[in-house]
């Protein structure tokens, strides 16, 4: 007995479709053109996943670099005088004191530099 696939292949572009969704034109309507766009679309949320973080790291570098200028030091310097002083604090957390409580942050910058 052959097998028929219309209920198979029905629930698979539905699947397809209702991925599409919110995007524009035929991608909405058409199988073939909304299997290209969500395909793509998902290769996009891959690699920008990765990227978020890149970027992440990237401002709280600057952030902190901000701040410690007005401290009267660098970025560079001040990590490396915030490692020889045994002061554990990443990226995140320094950037984060640095936008958020500039208080603290001077604090940390002067008990690092000392």
């Amino acid at each position: 007995m052959r097998v028929k696939r219309g209920v198979t292949a029905r629930a698979k572009h539905k699947k397809v479709l209702k991925a599409a969704k919110g995007m524009q034109h035929n991608r909405t309507r058409s199988f073939r053109l909304a299997k290209q766009a969500v395909t793509r679309a998902l290769q996009y949320a891959y690699r920008d996943r990765r990227n978020k973080k890149r970027d992440l790291r990237s401002l709280w570098i600057t952030r902190i670099n901000a701040a410690a200028r007005l401290n009267g030091t660098t970025y560079s310097i001040l990590t490396k005088q915030l490692k020889l002083s045994g002061i554990e604090l990443d990226r995140k957390i320094l950037s984060e004191l640095a936008s958020r409580e500039p208080k603290a942050f001077e604090a940390i910058v002067k008990s690092a530099i000392n």
